[in-house]
């Protein structure tokens, strides 16, 4: 049941990613001037709580299953979450977005990049835990009794 878990973190992950992506796109947008400021806040704190809560079970979930290094690996990020969030600076003001332009892009390339790294170490799990569950479920097909 190792892959079922690899699967569900690489589904979280892969959101994560496309969180990430719209983001840095609508910023990107706002400064080439595609997008209105107003646009651009509601784009993005739409999706800012629910990347937090995603980043967080994911987090959780290799904390409960005891994978301790992906855990101490996610920590930084969902602290950072919770200090934003507890400080209400998690959401874009629209009337602050041209101020902090530079600053949240540059955030958001950095979440980008761990999220990639990420999704490699998460891929790798997941094929370490497809391999193994089909070896074993190879296994476990092969009578143990017979003639041989």
């Amino acid at each position: 049941m190792e892959w079922v878990l690899w699967t569900i973190l690489f589904c979280i992950n892969l959101g994560l990613v496309f969180s990430s992506v719209l983001q840095i796109t609508c910023l990107s947008d706002l400064e080439q001037d595609y997008l209105n400021p107003y646009d651009t806040s509601s784009r993005i704190n739409a999706v800012v709580i629910p990347e937090m809560v995603a980043h967080g079970v994911w987090c959780a979930l290799f904390l409960v299953t005891g994978h301790w290094f992906m855990f101490l690996f996610t920590l930084p990020i969902t602290i950072y979450n919770a200090m934003l969030y507890s400080k209400r600076r998690h959401l874009i003001d629209v009337t602050e977005v041209f101020r902090s332009l530079d600053a949240e892009k540059k955030f958001r390339l950095v979440k980008f990049a761990f999220y990639l790294l990420m999704l490699v170490l998460v891929l790798i799990g997941l094929v370490i835990a497809g391999v193994n569950h089909l070896i074993n479920d190879d296994e476990e097909r092969v009578p143990r009794y017979g003639i041989f």
